[in-house]
Formats: C-alpha cells, sequence, structure tokens
C-alpha cells in the first residue's frame, strides 16, 4: 500500500509537520495552527502530497493537544498513529539524533513512522467521549474552585476578609459550585442514559480502590486503552501508558540508583490512581494485603503505594476486558484480616 507518513509535533497554538523520504530522512512541509482552520489549510496540502496514497499521520500524545487533529484526521479516513515519547526518544537517540526543534521533532516521527508497523488509533465511542469532556470540565471547575477558595482562605488569615474583593470570591466561589454541581448532574444523566457505561461502572467498582468519585475517569482510561489495542493490550503495558511502570537504575556491582516510574501520560491520571489505590489499602481487601506484604519485606510505603497502584489498575483491566466482577480469589490474595 502506497502511503505517505507524516511526522506531525503538536503544540497548545502550533502543529510542524514533515514528510518522511524514507526511515532516516525526512523534509518540513510547514507550520500550521492548532485549529479548524490550520487542520483545513493542512489537508489541503497532504492532499495534494499524497496525489491518492494513503496519509498516515505520526503524533506523541501531547497530554490531549493531539486529539482534536486526531479526530479530524480519522474522519477524513487518514491513519493515525500516537506512539509512546519514550520509545521514539530511545530510537531517535539509537540514529544518533539529539537535536531538539519542533522542526526536528516532526521530521523525527516522520522516520520513526517509517521504520515501525505501529497501532493505528481509534477515537472513542461517542457516548464515551462525551463522558470524556464532562469529567475534564468538571476536574477544570474544580481546579478554579480550589484556587479561589485558597484565595479566600489567604485573606482570612490577612484578617482582610472584606470589601470588593471578598464579595467577588464569594460570588465565584458560589458560581463555580453551582456550574460543578450542573456538571455532575450532567454526568450522572449521562451515564443513565447509556446502560452499557452504567453497567462497566458498576463492575470496577467491585475492584479495591475504585468507588464513586474515581470509577469514571478510570473507566475512560480503559475504553481508551482498548480502543489502541483493540482490547487485546496487556497489564503491563497499560501501566506503561500511564506511567506508572517501574524504571530501576542499575550498572554493574556499584551503581544503585532509588527505582522510578516512567512519568509517561497523563499525571493528573497517575495521581487519582495513587490517591485510589491509599484508599483501597484501608480496608479490609487483597490491596491491603498486597501493600502490606510489599512494606513488611521492607519496601518503602511510596514504592508500595505505587505498585499498589498498578495493581489496581491491572485488576480493573481484566474486569473491564473480560466484563466481569473482581474476584479476590483470582487474584492470589484471599483478603486476610490485616490489623
Amino acid at each position: 500500500m502506497n502511503t505517505l507518513t507524516i511526522g506531525v509535533d503538536v503544540s497548545l497554538k502550533t502543529l510542524d509537520v514533515a514528510v518522511a523520504i524514507d526511515s532516516e530522512r525526512a523534509t518540513t512541509l510547514g507550520r500550521f495552527t492548532n485549529s479548524e482552520a490550520g487542520f483545513k489549510e493542512l489537508a489541503a496540502k497532504l492532499e495534494r502530497e499524497a496525489q491518492g496514497a494513503t496519509i498516515h499521520l505520526i503524533m506523541e500524545p501531547t497530554g490531549g493537544y493531539e486529539l482534536p487533529l486526531a479526530q479530524f484526521a480519522s474522519e477524513r479516513q487518514w491513519l493515525v498513529s500516537l506512539p509512546n515519547p519514550r520509545k521514539v526518544k530511545d530510537w531517535a537517540s539509537s540514529q544518533g539524533r539529539r537535536a531538539k526543534t519542533d522542526r526536528q521533532d516532526a521530521q523525527k516521527l516522520a522516520c520513526y513512522g517509517k521504520a515501525h508497523a505501529l497501532p493505528i488509533w481509534q477515537p472513542l465511542p461517542p457516548a464515551v467521549a462525551e463522558l470524556e469532556a464532562l469529567l475534564a470540565r468538571r476536574k477544570d471547575l474544580e481546579d478554579i474552585l480550589q484556587q479561589e477558595r485558597n484565595r479566600q482562605q489567604a485573606l482570612q488569615a490577612q484578617a482582610a476578609f472584606k470589601g470588593p474583593v471578598a464579595t467577588s470570591l464569594e460570588q465565584s466561589i458560589g458560581w463555580l459550585q453551582q456550574a460543578i454541581d450542573a456538571v455532575e448532574a450532567a454526568i450522572q444523566q449521562h451515564v443513565d442514559e447509556h446502560p452499557d457505561l452504567r453497567d462497566q461502572a458498576r463492575r470496577l467498582r467491585t475492584v479495591p480502590g475504585i468507588g464513586r468519585r474515581n470509577v469514571l475517569p478510570i473507566l475512560v482510561l480503559l475504553h481508551r486503552w482498548g480502543t489502541l489495542t483493540k482490547n487485546q493490550g496487556t497489564t503491563r503495558g497499560l501501566t506503561a501508558f500511564v506511567g506508572l511502570d517501574p524504571q530501576p537504575f542499575e550498572s554493574g556491582s556499584s551503581i544503585r540508583k532509588p527505582a522510578m516510574i516512567s512519568r509517561q501520560g497523563n499525571p493528573a491520571m497517575r495521581s487519582l490512581l495513587y490517591f485510589s489505590a491509599l484508599g483501597g489499602t484501608r480496608g479490609n481487601n487483597p490491596l491491603r494485603h498486597f501493600y502490606h506484604r510489599l512494606v513488611a519485606a521492607g519496601k518503602p510505603k511510596k514504592l508500595a503505594l505505587i505498585a499498589s497502584a498498578r495493581k489496581m489498575l491491572s485488576w480493573a483491566w481484566v474486569i473491564f476486558r473480560d466484563q466481569t466482577v473482581f474476584d479476590p480469589s483470582r487474584t492470589g490474595f484471599l483478603a486476610p484480616t490485616v490489623s
């Protein structure tokens, strides 16, 4: 199949675009705005270049900035791949590509796409995509609300909680809380209108650490991983996808550094999973037993919590993939009482 392989370096406002000549060479096509108008301008140029060939976009995940273009490309029947940035970086280093500019990053992605058979990205089902948008809006509002409350507390600490600033903060906090309540109601209505989402959430809530507050973001994550891997992804791959995979640093007999996690993917999701595991280990369940077994073996508590987050996510993926409920007897930890 004749394919035009395109590397796109995505930022908040711009797209730097390059086309692969082969796996070692690429040429720059230009810079476009990361907007609907920019997408259309890019499409006109690419379709002239392609002359009937299949267009394949290679982009790194950039916290969601790449998704509007990915959706636009999918609607035009282009292929889209979102490779792991760490793999791209390691490959580029092995090829002697160490310079970093937006233009060079686009060329690097184009060559990487030419050199590798990459999985094809697929958009989320519409109901899941809408749920993801609602959850993102809720989080944005909650973050702003917390900022306003912090400002309010600072004024109170300074004994300056009066006057137009205080009034403005009170009004802002009231409006934000109403907006959050409205989004919460919309989320609940959306889930009620889609029984498949409701049933998936119900099953996930049988996993230790997953409850009412965190189940829907985790459900969206699992849908994204399932869509990316056609529901054939591994638990190891999923933990790497969110950046919870361990990265030991050892060399010879003398160099030993503390193990780190890769920190790829969405940091907000990693934080959610970490605190979910923290809550989950407080109950009498297999996750608590797993955590205490690691601590008893001498692992630092923070490391044990990260491992617990990986374990919880792995269980969640199996539940989601197999459409079953959590069974403690399948984990190898029968949840004995831990005092």
